[in-house]
């Protein structure tokens, strides 16, 4: 009985071993049509009674403004042209804030953000977290940092129903994601935390305040070279 558990453990562990690595591998050139939280997000509108509400539009990272990368580098990732998928230093800073039971945003990466949002379910858990990881380092090593922005900025919510770049800038700017502004880009950028809840545009003081910040961040990120 118990070398029949083992042997199907195994047999489970290298198909999903396999399956995951493959379904990376496609993912590096076919655009990604949805995402866990875009079929939560549907579903959470039919259970609430309402129309579902779905944006999205995929276009390639030359079509989309490299005002809005910088600006969620400046916002989200200020090291993810230099990390390998882990920016321990933003961990550990998170990490002794949240025991001092300040509330900042996480140490999660573009890398580890992109990995959970495509491959994993919403939530907090060890398993969870032990298998974004593992995403992390398989985008890493089969993407590389440019793909990863590519799927980052076309998957991410950025508004209630609103996912990708190029949806975001029709919703908030009604313009394309090509012709973002450094200030547009960064009103998007600065809803990522919440973007069910905050507005990019007519935003609140404290919207308006974090626009700001991230404008005066992102003139110190020159050219972007993946």
């Amino acid at each position: 009985m118990i070398k029949k558990i083992v042997r199907w453990f195994w047999k489970a562990m290298l198909w999903f071993f396999g399956l995951s690595i493959l379904s990376v591998i496609i993912f590096k050139w076919v655009p990604i049509p949805f995402t866990p939280l875009m079929v939560t997000r549907i579903v959470e509108f039919k259970l609430d009674g309402g129309d579902a509400i779905y944006s999205h539009d995929w276009v390639p990272l030359e079509e989309i403004s490299p005002n809005l990368q910088k600006a969620v580098i400046a916002s989200e990732d200020g090291n993810f042209l230099k990390h390998s998928g882990f920016d321990f230093k933003a961990m550990q800073k998170a990490f002794k804030n949240n025991k001092k039971g300040k509330r900042l945003k996480g140490g999660s990466t573009i890398s580890q953000q992109t990995a959970k949002n495509v491959f994993l379910w919403q939530g907090r858990s060890y398993l969870r977290k032990g298998l974004e990881a593992y995403f992390t380092v398989l985008i890493e090593l089969i993407w590389g940092k440019e793909r990863i922005m590519e799927v980052y900025l076309n998957s991410i919510e950025m508004g209630n129903g609103v996912y990708g770049a190029q949806a975001a800038a029709r919703h908030w700017y009604s313009t394309t994601a090509q012709d973002l502004t450094p200030k547009e880009a960064a009103g998007i950028a600065a809803i990522l935390p919440n973007p069910r809840k905050y507005k990019a545009s007519n935003s609140s003081s404290f919207i308006s305040h974090r626009k700001e910040k991230i404008m005066r961040v992102m003139r110190y990120i020159g050219k972007i070279t993946y």
